[in-house]
């Protein structure tokens, strides 16, 4: 272990002193390793000094100070500190809300293969947010975000095939999606599961069934 610290640079041996007081909630040792190491440009220190001011974790929060250090981040390619930049602006905390400045940055995440970014760009496309409203769009994003195990972008395929947005109108994808939602902890998925199960016959909510399973195995659990 020794020997492999010393092959570390410095600046990586810092970063990870700090990301580890961060997760162990000693937040001032956090930010009196991080804080060089943003000024000096290092990405991910930047977008972990954003999390201590938007959360206020070992200094006063400050949503302003947050967005700086996101902005830092996204600027040099950071696909983290991107979407969180996207949802400062989606949200106006920190900057003024700006829809299209929000699609921009999620966009540039969700190339990179963010899942989070990809659900909310998605949400932008179903909201006409920024974007032209796009359900098509919205769609392509929330099953990429889906295929790396995200809830919400499940619930949002839910509500697609619900709804007929995008795509063709299907109560047993929307049951099968429910499903998977639920099984990853989103409560909502379990409500409206079964709200829409008591309008669906025996027959279509074994299909359901049947395709959450067939998905989740050909996916695995992330």
């Amino acid at each position: 272990m020794l020997a492999l610290l010393m092959a570390l640079p410095a600046t990586a041996q810092d970063f990870q002193k700090g990301s580890a007081a961060y997760k162990r909630g000693d937040y001032a040792t956090a930010y009196q390793e991080l804080r060089p190491l943003a000024e000096q440009g290092n990405a991910r220190a930047q977008n972990s000094l954003g999390l201590m001011y938007r959360y206020g974790r070992g200094v006063r929060q400050d949503y302003g100070e947050a967005a700086k250090w996101y902005r830092k981040a996204a600027r040099q390619g950071h696909a983290v500190a991107q979407n969180n930049l996207g949802n400062r602006y989606s949200r106006g905390l920190g900057v003024p809300r700006d829809y299209a400045e929000a699609a921009k940055w999620y966009l540039k995440a969700a190339r990179q293969g963010y899942a989070l970014a990809q659900l909310g760009l998605g949400v932008m496309y179903a909201r006409g947010q920024g974007v032209s409203q796009d359900y098509g769009k919205a769609v392509i994003l929330f099953r990429k975000a889906a295929e790396q195990g995200n809830a919400l972008a499940m619930f949002g395929l839910a509500n697609v095939h619900l709804n007929g947005l995008g795509v063709a109108r299907d109560p047993v994808l929307a049951h099968m999606w429910l499903s998977l939602a639920a099984a990853r902890g989103n409560k909502e998925g379990t409500k409206f599961r079964i709200l829409l199960s008591r309008f669906m016959t025996r027959t279509q909510i074994a299909e359901a069934r049947k395709l959450a399973r067939e998905w989740g195995a050909k996916h695995k659990k992330k």
